[in-house]
């Protein structure tokens, strides 16, 4: 397995949200059901646009699907943790675009689980993807992937 990639480091995300763990996140082994790691990425993504007046869940005309998702498990987490879920975009289609998240937890530097989800943007009356509208695009420039030296 040497295509599995490592834990990056909280430097390789240009932006945070702090979340926190809770009882009902531990599995029979008492640790963070995989259910829940996703859950943070979607939840992250849609922070994000929502905040930046891109997403409004009730009214915009074109929303994000997520068409493709993935997670690296490094470090369990379990209840009780505050998660710093960091977050940039890699790749971005004329339709699409790959958000990639890291899941920190308390104060580690290297991530617990970092993965990705990939929103196609479809118009929501028809479902028919559509280009990625000119606000989205602005509003996530500033989470373009970090370049580590």
């Amino acid at each position: 397995m040497s295509n599995r990639p490592k834990p990056e480091s909280r430097s390789a995300f240009p932006h945070f949200y702090e979340m926190t763990t809770r009882w009902g996140d531990n599995d029979a082994y008492r640790h963070m059901t995989n259910v829940v790691y996703l859950s943070f990425f979607d939840s992250a993504v849609c922070r994000y646009l929502i905040e930046n007046g891109v997403l409004d869940v009730e009214a915009s005309a074109v929303i994000g699907m997520v068409a493709e998702t993935h997670c690296s498990y490094f470090k369990e987490i379990s209840f009780p943790s505050v998660i710093n879920v960091g977050l940039r975009i890699g790749e971005r289609g004329n339709s699409s675009i790959r958000y990639e998240i890291g899941l920190f937890r308390d104060s580690d530097d290297l991530a617990c689980a970092q993965g990705y989800l990939v929103h196609v943007y479809v118009e929501r009356k028809t479902g028919r993807p559509v280009p990625i509208p000119d606000d989205i695009r602005h509003a996530v420039a500033p989470l373009r992937q970090r370049h580590i030296a």
